[in-house]
């Protein structure tokens, strides 16, 4: 029982920061991101002892991971937002550091409705397979092909160069 208990605490030191920025991506906040990790950090030590065995543990937790999301974006409450103050400002995060200043990735993914969130930041973060990543949202491959086209296409209108009508 101790061998598999410092093994998933090795796991959750050695992949929180990825796990992190993974749900910073699908949800866009920081904090909300750090309650979706802990749910599926919660879900994984339940089931560790039959986790610590598959094939890809990391794959698994990443499925987890993802499911939480979903979940969370089906509950009303997750639109609400009781502040008592404004936050000081988006955390940076390194990953997406150095891209031009009216480049905005982050803002056109979280336009992106949950589940076309979800198939990009796992085909393209996570570089995953479509077959695998419709393991992960238990779904056809077909509907991940269309959810990462669908995707797709709204990002790059969004992110499309404006253009001001003016000719050189």
């Amino acid at each position: 029982m101790a061998d598999a208990e410092e093994e998933f605490h090795e796991f959750v030191r050695t992949r929180l920061p990825g796990l992190r920025r993974a749900a910073y991506l699908l949800c866009g906040d920081w904090t909300r991101g750090d309650d979706i990790v802990q749910r599926a950090l919660t879900d994984a030590y339940v089931r560790w002892r039959r986790i610590r065995r598959a094939d890809n543990v990391d794959a698994y937790v990443r499925t987890i991971l993802v499911h939480r999301f979903v979940d969370e974006q089906r509950r009303g409450w997750a639109r609400v937002r009781l502040l008592d103050r404004l936050p000081d400002g988006p955390a940076e995060d390194a990953a997406l550091q150095g891209l031009p200043a009216g480049l905005d990735l982050r803002d056109a993914l979280a336009e992106l409705p949950p589940r076309q969130r979800a198939v990009l930041v796992l085909r393209f973060y996570y570089d995953m397979s479509v077959q695998q990543t419709a393991a992960a949202l238990r779904c056809a491959p077909g509907t991940v092909k269309s959810q990462t086209a669908a995707a797709l296409g709204a990002m790059r209108r969004r992110l499309a160069p404006i253009d001001t009508g003016s000719t050189r």
